[in-house]
């Protein structure tokens, strides 16, 4: 018997939503039985909810105080923002419903959890609800809804946050941040750990959106290291123009610049150190990919506490300002580079390439448990 998945994601709010639930689905297209419908829960509410959706994007670029102020404020009034979004998706959430008929719910986004819940609960309509956590320590209250089958969290700092919030122990479960397959090095692309007498071979991204001290990471780098830098504009296309212009005349090949790319991985393989703010799936990205993380900063809100969630597990190092970079790398790369490889051991003890399947295989028996449980009735 074939089951129907139904996952509530989003394509504009950074790039992390939209991995996530591509690393789920490519795992779940492997099984003939299987038929998943991925949505953009913001779609759901019309052109008007789609351009608060597409906001983050020009807000996270231009203002991070605004985007504090966004995060606490659906923080601290979770059942507004929940009863906001409800009547603004009802209607096409039902209709959904009645043309997918779906066997599970699995959220992947926190905007949508309780409003759903409630439009369930009002009907009332019984399909087992799950939520896969897509923040590390910085967990949101739109997070943890009591009425959730099942709450997935990525790391213990998550899973205690969620008790704090009152979600039950025993509808939580633990089983880490699901990453892409293709970030996961093969035979083909194993690390080699730096050793010099090279250019050491640096990347500079920001996530999907483009933002941080892009340049004078750049400049520091190749004014004081023998270095090759590729830098990931992401979809700031202001600021790709802006590198280009400041910098290619200046180092010429030494330097090459980047649009948004989905072959973020083969740039992460071929490099030694990449620095990263501290996004949740392109830390993780990295981490999964064997390559050591400088991390720059953090937006504040769902992000704040990563780059130290990071640094304590010895997966990558904080950078406080580009005036400690040179110090920084200087001493990674001491004794035969003794800390880069350090960091290296320690991603590779540290990631599990299972996630995404265990993440699977957790829900399909969840949801045969429920339907034993309804014939059972």
């Amino acid at each position: 018997m074939v089951k129907k998945i139904l996952i509530i994601s989003s394509d504009n709010t950074g790039h992390g939503h939209k991995s996530i639930t591509e690393s789920l689905n490519e795992k779940l297209k492997l099984d003939p039985n299987i038929e998943v419908k991925v949505i953009d829960g913001f779609s759901l509410g019309g052109p008007f909810l789609m351009r608060i959706g597409k906001s983050y994007g020009p807000i996270t670029r231009m203002s991070e105080n605004l985007w504090k102020m966004v995060f606490n404020f659906s923080a601290k009034n979770p059942e507004l923002i929940n009863k906001f979004i409800e009547n603004l998706i009802k209607n096409t959430f039902l209709k959904v419903l009645t043309e997918e008929k779906p066997d599970l719910i699995l959220s992947v986004h926190p905007n949508f959890n309780g409003s759903i819940l409630n439009i369930l609960e009002k009907l009332p309509i019984k399909i087992p609800f799950f939520v896969l956590i897509a923040d590390l320590v910085n967990i949101s209250p739109l997070w943890a809804d009591k009425r959730v089958d099942y709450t997935i969290c990525p790391t213990m700092e998550a899973r205690d946050k969620c008790i704090e919030y009152g979600i039950p122990v025993e509808r939580l479960k633990m089983l880490g941040f699901p990453v892409r397959s293709r970030f996961f090095r093969d035979s083909t692309n194993k690390k080699v750990s730096y050793s010099g007498g090279e250019p050491l071979k640096c990347l500079i991204m920001s996530g999907g959106e483009g933002v941080g001290n892009m340049l004078n990471i750049a400049e520091v780098l190749l004014d004081h290291f023998d270095c090759h830098v590729k830098i990931v504009a992401g979809r700031n296309k202001k600021l790709k123009s802006m590198l280009k212009e400041s910098l290619s005349s200046k180092y010429g090949d030494k330097v090459e610049i980047f649009g948004f790319t989905e072959n973020i991985q083969d740039l992460m393989f071929d490099s030694d150190i990449a620095f990263t703010r501290g996004s949740p799936n392109v830390m993780f990205e990295a981490i999964s990919s064997n390559t050591p993380i400088i991390i720059t900063g953090a937006l504040p809100g769902q992000e704040e506490d990563n780059p130290y969630f990071a640094e304590s597990l010895n997966l990558g190092v904080i950078c406080e300002g580009t005036s400690e970079i040179k110090l920084m790398i200087s001493e990674l790369l001491a004794n035969e580079a003794e800390k880069l490889k350090n960091i290296i051991d320690c991603q590779k003890n540290y990631i599990k390439p299972e996630v995404a399947d265990e993440i699977i295989q957790f829900l399909l028996e969840e949801e045969n448990r429920s339907e034993r449980k309804l014939q059972l009735a």
